[in-house]
Order: structure tokens, then sequence, then C-alpha cells
């Protein structure tokens, strides 16, 4: 257990050190690509957590912090994640592809007492890191060159703490703070049709700079039927309480760069300036979800997720999202937690799928998202089902986006790694 917990710290500052998250140029409008929930379990079972309780006791929910009635162990999650992007557009039929990989969850539970249970992550929420050129003539020849790139990443901690009522129900709180500044630059070039490139540039920049927080409010209710080992189970959430603190800073100006790396602006002249604040970042978001299962055995989950479209300033005017709907579906399965024999009957093997209605319209058109997913769970030789610890893998293949009015389709390829601790840690011992 030791050597694996010190290789899954090397593994760690080897993501930390190549941390770069990637995403479509969709990131150029709003905050950025959404990483929705990137804990490993949820995602590779299409991102059903709403109606989902482990029936393991090393596994918290912060999607909703009620589904915590079985944990009873100190667990520490260390989970990264690697991107695989591929854009297609009929726009000069261009193709492209981007990659990166990023630690994508930290997190620390533990039970306070058989009823209550708390726990403590940090996700990268969403990011911008962009760069596109976009090149252009008019009827005299002279030619435009139109440069748009963005950059930063929103980040969220969370603390989460759930309460079991009876046998039956339970409820849940998680507070979450998001953070960061947001970056968008669209810069204007021109050139005469005989090559002579004009010497200051026309700069549009956007900062934002977010401090938000809200509250997600759980709750959960399963029925046992112990004859049968058949369970039923149904949650819901809201969040709700939004407490923001955006600015947004536009500037847009005519300057030269004086240096080659084109970072420092010289001879600057501000042609317009506002700043702005904004209460609407995070707005209203739901979800229900019913499962049913068989108890250490198998489990299948439907899910629905709402959130109320924002706004958000870009470039100097109010851009409008419209209200996003998730549908996802479910579950995992275990072949036999007892057969010590086969190793492989004791790996926990989850699948999923899910579509999106996008917040995004651009031309008419949703930029809507849909995919596939599965995973395992590799549980560590020593590990029983009431100390379940192990290395947790998931993929996930879909689409986003559509080739109409010149758009763009990105396919994606997502892998997911991460580690699992859970004993009884920071607990003291009544006998030797």
């Amino acid at each position: 257990m030791k050597k694996i917990f010190a290789v899954s710290f090397i593994s760690v500052g080897y993501f930390l050190n190549a941390q770069s998250i990637s995403n479509s140029p969709y990131a150029t409008y709003g905050i950025g690509d959404v990483k929705y929930d990137n804990t490993i379990e949820t995602a590779s079972m299409g991102g059903i957590s709403t109606a989902y309780i482990s029936d393991f006791t090393s596994n918290f929910n912060f999607a909703n912090p009620a589904n915590n009635s079985n944990f009873e162990l100190t667990s520490i999650k260390l989970e990264a994640t690697n991107e695989n992007n591929y854009f297609k557009t009929n726009y000069n039929d261009t193709k492209s592809t981007k990659h990166s990989t990023y630690l994508s969850n930290i997190a620390l539970a533990f039970p306070l007492s058989p009823k209550v249970k708390l726990g403590l992550s940090y996700q990268p929420y969403s990011s911008k890191s962009y760069d596109i050129v976009n090149m252009s003539s008019d009827k005299e020849g002279n030619l435009f060159s139109n440069r748009f790139s963005g950059s930063g990443t929103l980040n969220t901690a969370q603390a989460a703490v759930s309460y079991k009522i009876d046998q039956n129900f339970a409820v849940g709180l998680r507070a979450n703070l998001y953070f960061g500044n947001l970056y968008d630059l669209n810069e204007l070039r021109t050139a005469d049709k005989d090559g002579n490139v004009s010497e200051f540039i026309n700069g549009y920049e956007t900062k934002n700079s977010i401090k938000n927080f809200n509250f997600t409010l759980g709750g959960s209710y399963q029925s046992l039927n112990t004859r049968t080992d058949r369970k039923l189970t149904i949650g819901a959430t809201a969040t709700f309480g939004n407490t923001s603190n955006m600015t947004t800073d536009y500037v847009n100006s005519t300057y030269v760069y004086s240096d080659a790396a084109n970072s420092v602006k010289a001879l600057e002249t501000i042609i317009d300036q506002k700043s702005t604040s904004s209460k609407n970042l995070l707005p209203l978001q739901a979800s229900l979800g019913v499962g049913y299962g068989s108890e250490n055995h198998w489990f299948v989950s439907g899910q629905l997720d709402y959130k109320k479209g924002e706004d958000i300033s870009y470039f100097g005017k109010s851009f409008d999202f419209q209200d996003t709907y998730r549908i996802s579906a479910g579950g995992w399965y275990l072949p036999n937690y007892n057969n010590f024999r086969s190793y492989f009957s004791r790996v926990v093997y989850r699948y999923g799928a899910f579509y999106e209605r996008g917040n995004l319209k651009i031309n008419g058109n949703s930029i809507n998202k849909f995919g596939i997913s599965g995973g395992v769970m590799l549980p560590f030789k020593t590990s029983s089902i009431t100390r379940m610890s192990g290395l947790e893998l998931g993929l996930e293949i879909g689409k986003r986006g559509t080739l109409k009015n010149n758009l763009i389709n990105q396919n994606f390829i997502n892998l997911r790694v991460g580690f699992n601790f859970a004993d009884r840690w920071f607990r003291k011992n009544l006998y030797n």
C-alpha cells in the first residue's frame, strides 16, 4: 500500500507540472468549457449521481451530498484527465486536433459520526485556452487578419456535509466557491494589396475576475427489500443562494508590441473602456434522478439536469445563454465480490451515456453534446468490499457541435485515471 501511495503522488506531481486544460473554439463564449463533473466514478456512468448511493463504504458523493449514507471510511481521491479533441469545419475544409492533461480532482472525505459525513474537494470548473486566426480580404485587395485568443481557468472548492435522518431518508448541503480569471482578446491587423502591414493593432480585450459563492441542497430516499436485496433510490438537488462578485473590464485600444513575444504593449491609445459587475454568473441549477439495483451486485439510474441560462459581458456587449438540459443514464456491475480466486470478479465495471442541449445557440443552431462512457475500479490486492480502495479508470467518447452554417464539429476522447485510498484513518484504537 505504501508503494502504491508513493507512486500516486509522483503521478500527481507529473500532472500538476503538465497542467494545461484544452477546449474547443466554443470556449470563446462566456466562461469557457464547463467540465461538469470530473469525478471518474460518475463520469464513467454517463454523469449519473443524483440518485446514486454507493454500496461501498469508501465513496463520497459530492454532486448530491445527501447520498453518503453508506460512507464510513476516510477517503483520499486524486484524479487526472487526458482530453483529446478533434475539430472539423466546412469553412476552408479546416481540421485540427488538441490534447491536454490536467489534474481534475482532489478530494478528502471522512465520517464525523454514524449519521454525519464531511467532504472537501477541489476541481477546475471551466477553462479557456484557444488561439484562432481568420484571414479575409475586401474588393480592393486589402487583407485583414483577425486573431481571437483566450486563456484562464475558473476553479471550484467545495465543502459538503450529509445527514442521515433515518433508514430511508437523508439530506445534504454543499457550499461552492468559484474563483479565477478568464481572458479574451480580439486583435485586428490590416495590410494593403501591396503587402504593407499596418504598424498599429486594434485590440479588444475582456478580463473577467470571478469570485462566486452558492449552495447545493440535496435530498435522497432509498428503500431496500432485505428479502431480495433489491433497492429503489430517488434523489434531487437544487443550487441556489448565488452571491456573485464578477467584475468585467473591457478595453478597446490601438497599440504596437515592443517585444518579439508580442506580450508588452507600447504607444497604446484607449478608444473605449468599460467596467461592469454581474450577479448572474451561475444561476439556478436543479437535478432529479431515479435508480434501481441489487445490493453489492448491480445498479442502473436515469437523471435529468437543468441549468438556467446566464448572461456575461463579451467584448463590451452582453451575451445571453439559453437554458441547458442534460439527460444521463448509467450504472455499474460487480460480478462477485466474495470470489477471491478470480480478481476480475471483484472489479467494478461502469457504463453510461448522456445527451446535453448546450447553452450556446449560434446562427440558429444549438451547440449540443452527446457521448458514451465506461470505466472500471480495480481494487488493490488487499482491498475488501468494506475497504474498497483501488485504481479508477474511465473513458468517454462523444461529439459536440455541428457542421451546419460553417460551424465546428468536435469529436472527443477523454481518458481518466485516479486513485482512491480508503481506510479507517485518523481514529484512535480502543484495543491493541
